[in-house]
């Protein structure tokens, strides 16, 4: 059961209304690494949950947390669309237009750094939409959730780690010190997430329920042992080799890494298996052409 209070985590309103700047903070909230992204994959990760009661809670505490940020960010993007003066906007493109195409620079590009998202004013009445910055829908096939919690807090870390590296390039874009201070919290949340989920992948490990490499429970004889800590040099130069996986104990403590500074293919040179002729493909020569397919049933029959 969720319960909704009608006071925000946090929030500091802007100063002036900012409709292009409006349009780069739709990121946060419907990107690929925004808030309604570690949402859901927390929410889903949670309930998902096989393993102990404590990551299945600390899950489900993390994620009902973003549901308050998006609901920051979109009263941050209401702020930001008020009043929006849209046709001094339009005004001011404009000249900047004409500049840009009297100094040889590219018009597109300046219209689409000061134009206002259309659908903020179209489609959603000047609120925030369920969109990135480009108007790119939110999509679930951006969220991850295995059920194998050392592979799910992996991508946690990877999430939030995005997920503050574009809030604080946001933070560096904007002038108005009510955004700025909103946006100083969330990425002290984002700094707190990311320590989180390094606790949790350390927690889990030393548990013992889940170790490197992921999936922990699959027999590791039935690997080819002696690919498994090779690194291989599959470029020019050998720069690579100086890495710390090219040598020394691999990080699972399994195994040596080795550094392979001229790897070989291991397989032969592929034959494809010539085409029935019912399919039409072209073949490797006429010969393996059987006739116009007249006696043999129908692909659809013969598949069926």
């Amino acid at each position: 059961m969720f319960y909704h209070s009608k006071k925000l985590q946090y929030f500091k309103p802007p100063e002036k209304p900012d409709p292009v700047y409006a349009m780069k903070i739709q990121e946060l909230i419907g990107g690929t690494f925004g808030e309604m992204t570690v949402m859901m994959q927390y929410l889903f990760q949670g309930w998902n949950c096989r393993g102990p009661a404590k990551y299945r809670d600390m899950l489900l505490d993390v994620g009902t947390e973003e549901i308050g940020h998006i609901e920051m960010l979109a009263t941050t993007i209401a702020h930001l669309l008020d009043k929006a003066p849209l046709k001094v906007q339009e005004e001011g493109v404009k000249d900047a237009v004409v500049g840009a195409v009297m100094g040889g620079t590219n018009p597109r590009e300046v219209i689409m750094n000061a134009a206002m998202n259309p659908q903020h004013a179209i489609v959603s009445g000047l609120g925030a939409t369920p969109t990135d910055s480009v108007g790119y829908p939110w999509n679930g096939r951006f969220i991850v959730a295995s059920g194998n919690l050392l592979a799910d807090f992996r991508s946690n870390l990877h999430a939030e780690s995005q997920g503050r590296l574009q809030a604080v390039r946001l933070y560096e874009m904007t002038n108005d010190p009510g955004v700025k201070d909103t946006l100083s919290f969330m990425i002290a949340r984002d700094t707190m997430h990311q320590n989180l989920w390094l606790a949790a992948i350390e927690d889990l490990e030393q548990s013992g329920l889940e170790t490197t490499p992921v999936p922990s429970s699959f027999p590791l004889e039935l690997e080819k042992r002696e690919f498994a800590y090779q690194f291989w040099n599959h470029s020019q130069g050998n720069e690579s080799s100086e890495g710390r996986w090219a040598k020394g104990h691999s990080m699972d403590g399994k195994g040596e890494f080795e550094y392979v500074a001229n790897p070989q293919p291991l397989g032969p040179e592929p034959q494809p298996p010539q085409p029935e002729a019912q399919l039409h493909d072209t073949p490797q020569n006429r010969q393996a052409q059987q006739g116009n397919g007249s006696s043999s049933p129908p692909v659809v029959q013969r598949i069926g």
